[in-house]
């Protein structure tokens, strides 16, 4: 499973493998990733069959899939680089809505792990 999925696991009342499968649904239906572009459009940049490619258990999440989060449970994600000194940081917010909480995590270059702030 992806560290990613994993890390949002510990927040969301879900297990890794329901969080992966309700991102993808959301992405196969269309969900708003950014407002005023079709998300279609978008992962037609990505690899083909970009979804059913996500589904499987041993692909890596990234930017995309913490967005679709973000949209689905309402929550801002702040992603905390750690492998940079400066401790950059990214935050991920939904696209419609004042997100109802916060959640972070930490990534590396190549891992996610959840943060308890």
């Amino acid at each position: 499973m992806s560290c990613l999925f994993n890390s949002m696991n510990v927040f969301f009342p879900e297990d890794s493998y329901k969080i992966r499968q309700k991102v993808c649904d959301y992405l196969e239906n269309g969900g708003v990733i950014i407002e005023g572009l079709d998300t279609n459009l978008i992962l037609s940049f990505e690899r083909n069959n970009y979804i059913q490619h996500m589904r499987n258990t041993s692909t890596w999440g990234g930017a995309i899939e913490i967005q679709a989060a973000c949209n689905i449970w309402n929550t801002r994600i702040v992603v905390h680089n750690i492998r940079d000194r400066s401790g950059s940081k990214i935050e991920f917010v939904p696209v419609n809505e004042q997100p109802d909480k916060s959640i972070h995590i930490t990534w590396n270059g190549g891992h996610y792990e959840p943060m308890r702030t």
